[in-house]
């Protein structure tokens, strides 16, 4: 597997991000905001510029993810049709970064996840996005109509457009309530259609902590992937800060100063826990059942 971090959970400065993601052994940055704008607000020659900072320290781009489908369900032609431009844009802002994927989700939910009646909306959206380009992923969201693998999957098989993946990310089932222990059941459901996966680890449904301190057991999680030959990125979205705890707005609108501040501090120290959880000392996984709080995270 191949290691990423969103950039923004580093640093707004993308080529900080690229050269400490570099120097700690990392593959690629996922790219969400830079230089404090929004990824479906960056302009032709902010994604260039992001993209040749991401070349020049030898990594890739491992995702772009601009907030697609990340709004309350269409109820007009108008509402639809803005989701679609939006769909059809990050794949043409994709593109241009050489990004391997777009990342969606399926409209926050009203009370209990209805994963039919938002695969009905994105049907409608998804019809004229062009086939055959950059995959769209969609991402286990933790306040969307799909905050488990079981919401994804019931999605993806209404949906019924073969074009669409999962992007699994355990800690938004723990941090929605819906599911407080996702593995092994939910990668278990999942695992043929699973293409990336995000790392963080919740401490229930109140804050996110330091990989390894929450309520994920990420080694063993990694070890199964490890073992079952996942070759895609494993990406680290941090989501924790050292003396504060990110709000909801802040995370629904995850960009800009505002939400990276204290992020380069708490994210480096997770990134050694995640290199060193990933890479044993003959450079194989870390076998399942190793305890994350024994790993060094100044290593």
């Amino acid at each position: 597997m191949r290691l990423a971090i969103i950039n923004d959970e580093l640093s707004q400065d993308i080529e900080e991000a690229a050269a400490v993601s570099a120097r700690l052994g990392f593959d690629g940055l996922e790219i969400r905001s830079s230089g404090g704008v929004p990824p479906h607000r960056m302009d032709d020659a902010a994604l260039l510029a992001v993209r040749d900072a991401v070349t020049r320290h030898g990594l890739r781009v491992a995702g772009f993810d601009p907030p697609a489908l990340k709004c309350e369900l269409p109820r007009t032609a108008a509402e639809t049709d803005a989701a679609r431009d939006l769909v059809v844009d990050s794949v043409r802002r994709a593109e241009l970064l050489g990004a391997p994927f777009v990342r969606v989700f399926t409209f926050y939910r009203q009370g209990d996840p209805d994963p039919r009646r938002a695969a009905a909306a994105a049907r409608e959206v998804l019809d004229g996005v062009p086939a055959g380009r950059v995959p769209l992923l969609v991402e286990t969201g933790m306040r969307t109509n799909s905050p488990t693998m079981r919401h994804t999957l019931e999605f993806l098989d209404a949906l019924g457009d073969d074009r669409l993946g999962v992007l699994w990310d355990p800690g938004n089932s723990v941090f929605s309530g819906w599911d407080p222990a996702p593995f092994p059941q939910d990668y278990a459901l999942g695992r043929e259609r699973i293409r990336h996966v995000h790392v963080k680890d919740p401490d229930g449904q109140r804050a996110y902590v330091r990989l390894g301190d929450g309520d994920l057991p990420w080694p063993a999680i990694l070890a199964r992937l490890a073992e079952d030959g996942y070759r895609d990125w494993v990406s680290l979205e941090t989501h924790w800060r050292v003396g504060r705890v990110l709000t909801q707005a802040q995370r629904d609108e995850p960009w800009g100063e505002d939400f990276t501040a204290g992020g380069f501090e708490a994210s480096t120290a997770c990134m050694r826990l995640l290199r060193e959880m990933t890479r044993g000392p003959g450079g194989d996984a870390v076998p399942a059942g190793t305890d994350a709080h024994t790993v060094e995270a100044g290593a």
